[in-house]
């Protein structure tokens, strides 16, 4: 399924959708007169982003309080789903927080990083890909990603982690549903630098290498359009060429048995300097 095979009778169902990407990417369902699902733990922006769904022209709204950690609270959200929509054409998995992390956990996060960054995209997929596969329509899978799951920089290690695993997962998913031959697309959303609540970190004011979370799906919407599984985005800060070259170079560290996350070492930082500069 493509954005523009997108009709008012289709089901969007969003994780995180009461604020940021989540909520942009909503907006663009309702514009389209589809029901909406907005699952988000934030009942106050749940509040907010249902009034701003049904403005845009949404057919229906189901803003529903979930943490998508729970799993039986995800599946519970599948059901009345099921029961008063009738299931889900559109699945974004877009929850998640970024509260800082160390490797060795002293602040306490890591076990709540994972459970809604990665547990919480392989729930909410796990619980409604079945079905969409059962009914037999086009369909369309989002799973919300990151470049620091690709390249996983020094500093949130946790999150790092989480990310990665979204990208293994978001792979594994579109193998198999071409295995089976199922009418539904999968995607991996890579955002780059996006001025959201998750980064917003006490500032009022959009920083200038930042996109905004419209810009964002906009870039979303037309790749898919393109056909891209990987939508990688740039932003105001980083173009296409450079983030393909320190992806590149990141796994030159495997084939090449550089150490790890050589880009950040002392002694190979010259190196990839000049690798930037020259290619």
């Amino acid at each position: 399924m493509r954005p523009s095979d997108l009709k008012p009778d289709h089901v969007a169902v969003i994780s995180g959708g009461a604020q940021g990407l989540g909520l942009s990417a909503a907006l663009r369902f309702a514009a389209r007169g589809m029901a909406v699902v907005v699952a988000d733990v934030n009942a106050d922006a749940l509040q907010v982003a249902e009034t701003r769904l049904r403005d845009a022209g949404a057919r229906a709204v189901l803003a529903h309080q979930t943490d998508v950690s729970d799993r039986d609270a995800v599946r519970a959200l599948r059901d009345e789903v099921d029961a008063t929509l009738g299931g889900a054409d559109v699945v974004m998995a877009n929850a998640g927080i970024q509260p800082g992390s160390d490797i060795f956990d002293a602040q306490g996060t890591w076990d709540r990083v994972l459970a809604v960054n990665l547990g919480g995209i392989v729930a909410l997929c796990q619980s409604f890909v079945p079905g969409m596969i059962a009914r037999g329509r086009p369909g369309m899978v989002i799973a919300t990603g990151s470049k620091q799951g690709i390249t996983t920089p020094p500093g949130d290690p946790a999150y790092n982690v989480a990310k990665a695993g979204v990208r293994a997962f978001a792979e594994a998913l579109a193998h198999h549903l071409r295995e089976v031959d199922a009418p539904v697309s999968a995607h991996l959303f890579i955002p780059g630098f996006v001025f959201t609540k998750l980064n917003r970190r006490g500032r009022t004011e959009k920083p200038e290498g930042a996109w905004t979370p419209d810009q964002t799906t906009a870039f979303l919407f037309d790749r898919i359009e393109a056909g891209d599984f990987y939508v990688l985005c740039p932003d105001n800060d980083v173009t296409r060429e450079m983030d393909e070259k320190r992806m590149a170079w990141a796994m030159g560290d495997i084939i090449d048995n550089r150490p790890p996350l050589s880009r950040w070492h002392p002694d190979w930082a010259e190196r990839f300097a000049a690798y930037l500069e020259g290619g």
